[in-house]
C-alpha cells in the first residue's frame, strides 16, 4: 500500500496487504465448485474480511487524492482551492485510518451471540430484591427497543415483588456485543419503601451476561446429566408460569443446576440445556480471561462479576459508571431502557484502549 510522502500511518501495512490477497483468493474460490460446508466457511470469512478491504480501498483513494491536491499547490491559480481540499482530505484520511484500525482489532468471537442474563439480589435484603426487579425491567425494555426476543426462564420472587434471582434469555443479532459490559455489581442508593426515617440506603445486585453456547461450542456427555421434572414452586407472577412440566437439569461433575419453568416440558428441556451450556462455556471463558487479566490495562468488558461497575443514585437522579467515570443525570430514562448512551461510551472506550495497545 503506497502512502502520501509525509503521512505517517499507524496501520500495519503488511497485514493489510495479506488481508487483501486473502480476500481476492477467497473470491476466486467462491466461484469454484465447493461442498456446502466449504462454501459456508468461505462465505463467512469473505463477509468478515470485506469491511476491512473496502475501508482499505477508501484509505488508498484518499492518499491518492491528497497527492493530487499537493500537485495542485504548485499552480498559483489553484493553490487556494487545493489548500481547502487538502485540509478536508487530511481530516477524512484520519477518520478512515481510525475506522480501519478498529476493523483490524481482534474480534470477540462471542459478539454476535444471543445471551443468558442472570440477575441476583446482593446485599440489602428486600430492597436489593426490588432493585433486582428494576434491573430486570430495564433490560426487558432495552431488549424491546433493540427488537430482541426477551424470554424469562426461571425466577425466585421476593415477598415485596422484586426478585431474589431471575434468569432470562435475550436472542438477537449482536446481543452479547452490546450487553457484555453489563456484567458486574450494580448498586442502588435510595430511601427504601420500608424505611420510615427517610435515610438513604445502599443495596446491590449482581448481573451476569453469558454468551449463549451452541452444541458445537461445548460438548456435554449424557451420563454427566441428571434431569428431573417437577411442579414449579414459589411465586411465578406474570413472568414465570406455574406448571407441572418444569425441568431441572443438573451437571453432575460441576454441580451446576438449571431450572426452566415455562408451559412446555420440551421447551423447558431445550432452554435449560441452553443455559447449562452457556454457564459451562462461560466457566471455561472465565479461566482464559483470568489468565489474561494481568496483561490488561482496562477491566471494561472483562465480565468480572465481583467488580462494582455502576451506581444508580435516586436522590440525585444520576447514574455513574465507575469504569469510565461517566455520570449521567438521566436515571429515569436509563431505568426505562435507554442504555445506548452508556453502552456506546463503554464500547468507544474499550475500542480506544485496544487501539492504543494495538498500535503501541
Amino acid at each position: 500500500m503506497q502512502s502520501s510522502s509525509d503521512f505517517k500511518s499507524r496501520l500495519p501495512l503488511g497485514k493489510l496487504e495479506s488481508i487483501e490477497e486473502k480476500f481476492i483468493n477467497i473470491q476466486e474460490q467462491l466461484i469454484q465448485e465447493q461442498s456446502i460446508d466449504e462454501l459456508i466457511a468461505l462465505n463467512r470469512e469473505f463477509t468478515a474480511l470485506r469491511p476491512v478491504v473496502e475501508k482499505a480501498a477508501e484509505f488508498k483513494r484518499l492518499l491518492a487524492e491528497i497527492d493530487e491536491a499537493k500537485d495542485m499547490l504548485l499552480d498559483p491559480e489553484m493553490k487556494e482551492l487545493a489548500e481547502e481540499e487538502l485540509d478536508e482530505l487530511t481530516q477524512q484520511l484520519s477518520v478512515t485510518e481510525n475506522d480501519l484500525l478498529v476493523e483490524l482489532l481482534p474480534k470477540d468471537t462471542d459478539d454476535e451471540k444471543s445471551v443468558v442474563l442472570e440477575i441476583r439480589a446482593g446485599t440489602g435484603g428486600d430492597e436489593a430484591a426490588l432493585f433486582c426487579g428494576d434491573l430486570y425491567r430495564m433490560y426487558e425494555r432495552y431488549a424491546e427497543l433493540m427488537k430482541w426476543n426477551f424470554e424469562p426462564l426461571d425466577a425466585n420472587e421476593s415477598d415485596l415483588g422484586g426478585f431474589k434471582e431471575i434468569t432470562v434469555t435475550i436472542e438477537g443479532k449482536g446481543v452479547y456485543a452490546r450487553l457484555k459490559y453489563e456484567s458486574g455489581v450494580h448498586r442502588v442508593q435510595r430511601v427504601p419503601q420500608t424505611e420510615s426515617s427517610g435515610r438513604v440506603h445502599t443495596s446491590a445486585a449482581t448481573v451476569a451476561v453469558l454468551p449463549e453456547a451452541e452444541e458445537v461450542d461445548i460438548k456435554i456427555a449424557p451420563e454427566d446429566l441428571r434431569i428431573d421434572t417437577m411442579r414449579a414452586s414459589g411465586a411465578g407472577g406474570q413472568h414465570v408460569n406455574k406448571t407441572d412440566s418444569a425441568v431441572r437439569i443438573t451437571h453432575i461433575p460441576t454441580g451446576i443446576a438449571v431450572v426452566s419453568a415455562e408451559k412446555s416440558q420440551h421447551f423447558n428441556r431445550a432452554k435449560a440445556m441452553t443455559v447449562l451450556r452457556s454457564r459451562l462455556y462461560n466457566m471455561e471463558a472465565e479461566k482464559v480471561r483470568s489468565e489474561r487479566a494481568a496483561d490488561r490495562k482496562s477491566q471494561v468488558g472483562s465480565g468480572d462479576r465481583s467488580e462494582r461497575i455502576r451506581t444508580y443514585n435516586f436522590p440525585q437522579g444520576r447514574v455513574t459508571d465507575h469504569r469510565v467515570n461517566l455520570t449521567l443525570y438521566s436515571l429515569d430514562k436509563v431505568l426505562e431502557g435507554d442504555l445506548d448512551e452508556i453502552i456506546n461510551y463503554l464500547v468507544t472506550n474499550d475500542q480506544a484502549t485496544k487501539l492504543a495497545e494495538f498500535v503501541s
